[in-house]
């Protein structure tokens, strides 16, 4: 077995850690792999055509991400921030917990489409939270800004990721089967699908608990800031 093929891998992880654009960087880790594995280039071009056709990528940037566009330059961004500052005892943790389990519980019905960064996260979750954040702490700098749109970002994963493993007929779950067949041992989809229950209970209470330790830590960097901020008080 060559273990060439895996030089994708680390060009994945190199060039996320050079915080190269993710497009070109996943892009062209493909088309390494592919000319490592012995594929000829208009093999390989082939490939990501297939998958760019059976999967559907080709609605998503036709329809999709212009749909997006079009909304948050009418506002969509703004009026979901306006929104949600005015609703009491909302709060940045307790709206990314909320939609980790609506994402999560979605995710485990096989309704994995109804969230996702481009159109979910970027027009609504995100500027919601700093909406929420702002209400509750002032105004957010942009390291916590950052910071906060990272995290929402992170929330989707994590709902997407151990709420689909749960659903029967998710590829994972099939992959899995097919695993242990090959090595003489039956299992059903079904009882594969609910060994993920007890691992998508961990990730929601661990990543609930990020969540709500990260704002508390906005919560003090916006004291201190208030603190260094006020004028010292001479006797």
């Amino acid at each position: 077995m060559s273990y060439w093929p895996l030089i994708g891998v680390a060009w994945v992880v190199a060039g996320f850690a050079l915080r190269l654009n993710p497009a070109l960087v996943v892009v062209s880790a493909g088309l390494v792999t592919g000319l490592v594995a012995g594929k000829d280039l208009l093999a390989v071009l082939g490939l990501f055509g297939e998958a760019f056709t059976k999967q559907r990528y080709l609605a998503l940037f036709l329809l999709t991400l212009p749909v997006i566009g079009l909304l948050e330059r009418h506002g969509l961004k703004e009026h979901a921030q306006a929104w949600i500052a005015r609703m009491r005892g909302a709060t940045a943790g307790r709206l990314l917990v909320a939609y980790l389990g609506l994402r999560q519980l979605a995710a485990t019905l096989g309704l994995t489409s109804l969230g996702g960064h481009p159109q979910t996260v970027r027009p609504l979750l995100a500027p919601m939270a700093e909406g929420a954040a702002e209400a509750c702490i002032g105004a957010l700098d942009d390291d916590q800004r950052q910071r906060l749109r990272a995290m929402c970002a992170g929330t989707d994963n994590v709902g997407l990721f151990f709420g689909e493993d749960v659903f029967i007929a998710f590829g994972a779950v099939l992959l899995i089967q097919g695993f242990f067949a090959e090595n003489g041992i039956a299992l059903e989809p079904l009882h594969i699908a609910l060994w993920g229950i007890p691992t998508a209970l961990c990730a929601f209470a661990i990543h609930t608990t990020r969540v709500l330790r990260f704002e508390r830590r906005l919560e003090r960097e916006a004291r201190a800031i208030v603190a260094q901020a006020a004028p010292e008080v001479r006797p």
